[in-house]
């Protein structure tokens, strides 16, 4: 299916402007995430052997990816592009729609004596176009990236269209409970036998809707003195369910879906602690939050 079908006009109009505003923050964020201890680049520089955080915790669920073509859509600075270079790919291409965040990513692997990873700008729905019609092995995309999207059956219908018959995607994403809660602790106070617990409120849709959620928000998930500009975003929440019936409908068939009470950052301020190997989870009762989940699928070959 081309991607580029499946949009009406008032829906490319919305997504052309959250689009702009998400690019200029992007854009923004880019070298401030870079030099930022949470990214630990030089790590990457220094020890060939280094791999994300995120990328590591993959690995049980990803598995084997030597001599696999591999796309990592929404790739920003690279660090994850990077580990599954190291990880034995054959090839391995990054895409991502921020100019400054492809710099940063060229700068990182270049460094890191990894040359042969290409870079490619473009935002994910043009993402076909952009590679030129290239099929891949793997399709992988990393945490935080389909709330930047309006249309999760369109992304689908992208990862599809970059698949060759019996490829796979694999997505670890944060999870749309954890998008729908709020930041601050609070409203809800619930007693139970053995104590209480005070959580944070549903305050954000759960499910896909036509417009975006718009935050105006001058800090980043990385630790970073720098200031930045571009403030606003434009965001999506994704369900499960529509999720799951965007890769059916796509063609693509589900080989697992596990959910994690870990998230690979502090998503919920005062309320999270660390857990080790960059994870974090809720301090209480960490069991009452989905935080994250891992999908794998694969794309059915056709009958012959």
């Amino acid at each position: 299916m081309n991607s580029s079908t499946t949009s009406s006009p008032s829906a490319d109009a919305t997504w052309e402007n959250s689009r702009s505003h998400n690019q200029a923050n992007w854009d923004e964020r880019a070298a401030a995430h870079a030099s930022s201890p949470d990214y630990a680049v030089q790590r990457f520089v220094d020890d060939p052997d280094a791999l994300s955080g995120v990328v590591e915790f993959d690995r049980p669920r990803l598995g084997s990816i030597a001599g696999l073509d591999v796309v990592h859509l929404q790739c920003h600075i690279g660090t994850d592009t990077l580990s599954l270079a190291r990880l034995g790919a054959a090839s391995v291409t990054g895409l991502d729609f921020s100019t400054a965040s492809l710099e940063q990513a060229r700068s990182i692997t270049e460094r890191a004596g990894h040359r042969d990873i290409r870079f490619v700008q473009s935002d994910v729905y043009d993402a076909p176009a952009a590679l030129e019609r290239q099929q891949f092995d793997l399709v992988y995309t990393g945490i935080g990236a389909l709330c930047w999207l309006p249309s999760v059956e369109r992304w689908a219908a992208v990862v599809a269209e970059l698949l060759r018959p019996g490829g796979r995607l694999f997505i670890r994403e944060g999870h749309p409970m954890l998008w729908a809660l709020g930041d601050n602790p609070a409203t809800g106070q619930r007693t139970l036998a053995d104590g209480e617990f005070t959580g944070p409120a549903l305050e954000f849709p759960y499910f896909e809707m036509p417009e975006p959620l718009v935050f105006d928000d001058g800090g980043t998930y990385v630790e970073t003195e720098r200031e930045f500009n571009a403030t606003v975003t434009h965001e999506w929440n994704h369900g499960l369910g529509e999720i799951v019936t965007a890769l059916l409908k796509a063609g693509l068939r589900l080989d697992l879906f596990t959910e994690h009470q870990s998230v690979p950052w502090n998503a919920m301020p005062g309320q999270m602690v660390e857990i080790g190997a960059g994870e974090w989870q809720l301090a209480e009762a960490p069991e009452r939050l989905a935080a994250t989940y891992t999908i794998t699928a694969t794309k059915v070959a056709p009958e012959t």
